[in-house]
């Protein structure tokens, strides 16, 4: 049933049933904010009756610390209109009728209807998402405390194999020594990477399963906390801290790999700002530098958007820059750059590292491949296999050029529908 402040947009029966069965909310205002029509749908995610909503102001429909800026943003869209989702990057709240608040997802369009401007707004409740976030959150804290413990007998284990390599050095004027030592440390480290294949097995396992025993390995903190022997505590604080960033890097690339096998990445193409989304980039990425590195980006100057998907492009450039960085020694700055050429958005980010082995360019986007320079630095060898399929994703493809002991390159180009200045 149409209300009376419905438009003769929907006048038709078939967009009447299409407008009513849709699993979003959906309001329709005027260039007022006044609210013109709903569906079915957006009256029962508000707590209202049939046709309650119609002739109600849309900032009603939001918390009061939001309507003074809403009243603002109204006037921009309806003097600039173009199809968008709201809030990219921050989280919004609706108001029920009954005055609780909720989370929402909104994408705007409009329309004219008998020489009228409107706006249409298609809600979504995330309600259940959030929760999963927030559950998920927990596990993986959960599952972090629980690996800390195995990070440090892996810590445990590398130092003694630096001390015997050590010992082996002093005492290479005694042979038979020598020979035993080095089969001793050959076999340490032979147990260290089979240690090391079992940790990725069980991160990788134990992220989908229950993690009720996860809080034991915060039971030596604990003990030392009831001792008051607080120097202790903070020395294994350090360590969980020190060690937080490498898991999460682990899982994260376990479940980015985990998505792409599955087949459960999509594509989201929509407007990114290109000056806003290397600076948020930039920032979020400044505090893992080392001492003295500095992110210098620079841009094309005829481009100011592109239409791509900024979830993915984020993690790529993510993903690129902290390699740039992990591999690159203290104070030597990582070039991130963005030009439009041949139809294409290319993105390149250069640092001045260690750079990789010619004879092993062929072997770089392996799934676990090293290089043999990489040494005591960490990581999973997952990474750049991950940017490699994204970029594929986005209808792209990735190349790179690198002197050994000089730098890399890694430039990703992709198809996109750059939008000048």
């Amino acid at each position: 049933m149409i209300n009376p402040f419905e438009l003769s947009v929907v006048s038709s029966d078939a967009f009447r049933e299409i407008f009513q069965s849709m699993t979003e909310g959906i309001i329709v205002v005027n260039k007022e904010g006044i609210i013109l029509t709903t569906n079915s749908v957006a009256e029962v995610m508000f707590g209202y009756d049939n046709h309650a909503l119609g002739g109600k102001t849309l900032e009603s429909l939001l918390p009061e610390r939001y309507r003074g800026r809403h009243l603002q943003f109204r006037d921009e869209f309806n003097h600039k209109p173009f199809p968008r989702r709201m809030g990219i990057g921050r989280d919004l709240s609706a108001l029920k009728k009954n005055g609780s608040e909720f989370p929402v997802e909104i994408s705007l369009s409009y329309s004219k209807a008998g020489g009228n401007f409107i706006v249409i707004a298609f809600i979504t409740d995330i309600t259940l998402r959030k929760n999963s976030e927030v559950a998920l959150r927990q596990s993986e804290e959960q599952l972090i405390l629980y690996a800390s413990e195995l990070e440090k007998k892996v810590h445990l284990r590398t130092e003694a194999l630096n001390n015997s390599i050590e010992e082996l050095e002093k005492e290479v004027v005694v042979r038979k020594k020598a020979e035993d030592d080095a089969k001793i440390a050959l076999e340490k480290e032979r147990e260290l990477n089979e240690l090391k294949s079992k940790f990725v097995s069980l991160a990788s396992h134990e992220f989908r399963t229950p993690l009720s025993t996860i809080m034991s390995s915060a039971s030596l903190i604990s003990q030392y906390k009831d001792r008051s022997e607080l120097e202790k505590v903070e020395k294994h604080v350090q360590r969980i801290k020190s060690s937080v960033g490498h898991l999460i890097t682990i899982l994260n690339d376990f479940l980015s790999l985990g998505k792409l096998e599955e087949g459960k990445v999509e594509i989201m193409d929509e407007t990114i700002e290109l000056k806003g989304f290397f600076s948020e980039i930039e920032e979020e990425l400044k505090a893992t530098l080392k001492s003295g590195q500095q992110i210098k980006v620079g841009f094309d100057p005829n481009l100011d958007t592109i239409e791509s998907d900024s979830r993915i492009l984020r993690n790529i450039l993510f993903n690129l820059i902290s390699n740039a960085s992990k591999y690159s020694p203290e104070d030597r700055s990582i070039y991130v750059n963005c030009t439009l050429g041949n139809d294409k958005i290319n993105f390149s980010v250069r640092d001045e590292g260690i750079g990789i082995p010619e004879k092993e360019f062929k072997h770089i986007f392996e799934r676990f491949y090293r290089a043999s320079n990489a040494g005591q630095i960490q990581g999973t060898g997952l990474g750049l296999n991950i940017v490699k399929r994204y970029a594929e994703l986005l209808g792209g493809k990735i190349s790179f050029t690198s002197q050994y002991g000089t730098g890399s390159t890694f430039t990703i180009s992709i198809p996109s529908h750059p939008k000048a200045k």
